[in-house]
């Protein structure tokens, strides 16, 4: 028995994270062009695997590919995870290492990552940049994503993890000083704390969090160092313009369809901003189509 692609991630079941959408997405794009995947083993003539991170069993796949050094080992990466963290608790090292040893290509989702891997000295042979892209049939805009803004800014912001470096300190401050009257904020995931004068929502399905997305008219995020934010992606699929704390790999995935802001304080004024010239962004064109991610996959995976 053999495939021509042997994928290793554990998914998880939703809700959960970006990453687990983007890698179904990918997943399902390369069965629709015919390639046969198999899922999490390595069988005798598959001649390609395609590995995520540390999401899978590591010292499984390290012991057979010990004795298969004519399979190519295509080794997605992110991170490092001690950038956002905010601490080091060995995973880096553990990625490194299966990396320097057993990747042909490391597959990196955005420049910072890859300066982040280099400055810490971590291993990403043979790297190459493909970003991310959230599933289209789940992520897609409204019918209406030129509609301007109402009396109320719409804004949402979303986090998987409840981490202080995804923006606890600034999503507090916006608690404390935006105006209700002018913006209609609503936090969607975990958050170690309670928003008290905005909606704050538990995890949601994808499908469940996409209909919602459409409905906002902002998207913000005040995560530090975050090196590749699918939900940033998700954001500019469905037609939102992001505001985002002018960190990690933020830049390079919004570019012109959004504004940075440094600090919380600056929070309201770009809000203003983003308010009075809304018909000036562009969301959809910063998000590359699946088509066009697999292509680059494929360059690097296909038997």
């Amino acid at each position: 028995m053999s495939a021509d692609l042997a994928v290793f991630h554990e998914f998880a079941p939703p809700p959960t994270g970006g990453g687990h959408q983007f890698m179904r997405a990918l997943c399902a794009e390369l069965e629709g062009r015919g390639l046969q995947l198999e899922y999490n083993q390595l069988s005798r003539h598959t001649p390609v695997c395609l590995c995520n991170s540390y999401n899978f069993k590591l010292r499984k796949l390290s012991w057979q590919l010990r004795f298969r050094r004519k399979v190519r080992c295509v080794h997605r990466i992110d991170g490092p995870l001690q950038s956002y963290r905010g601490f080091d608790d060995g995973t880096d090292a553990i990625i490194s290492d299966f990396n320097r040893r057993f990747a042909d290509v490391s597959i990196v989702q955005s420049r910072f990552s890859l300066e982040q891997h280099q400055a810490l000295g971590l291993s990403a042979r043979n790297p190459q940049l493909i970003g991310n892209t959230p599933d289209p049939e789940i992520f897609f805009p409204g019918s209406a994503t030129t509609r301007p803004p109402g009396e109320k800014l719409k804004l949402i912001s979303v986090s998987w993890s409840d981490n202080p470096n995804k923006g606890l300190e600034v999503y507090q401050w916006m608690d404390e000083h935006l105006d209700p009257k002018r913006v209609d904020w609503c936090f969607v995931g975990r958050l170690q704390g309670t928003l008290k004068n905005f909606t704050q929502l538990d995890p949601l399905p994808s499908k469940d969090l996409a209909a919602l997305l459409r409905e906002q008219d902002a998207y913000l995020t005040a995560s530090r160092h975050d090196p590749c934010s699918n939900s940033v992606m998700e954001a500019l699929a469905c037609g939102l313009p992001v505001l985002y704390l002018n960190s990690g790999g933020h830049p390079e995935l919004v570019g012109e369809a959004g504004l940075p802001f440094e600090q919380a304080n600056d929070i309201p004024q770009r809000l203003e901003q983003l308010r009075n010239g809304y018909s000036h962004f562009d969301p959809l064109s910063r998000v590359p189509g699946i088509q066009q991610i697999a292509d680059s996959y494929l360059h690097w995976v296909q038997p």
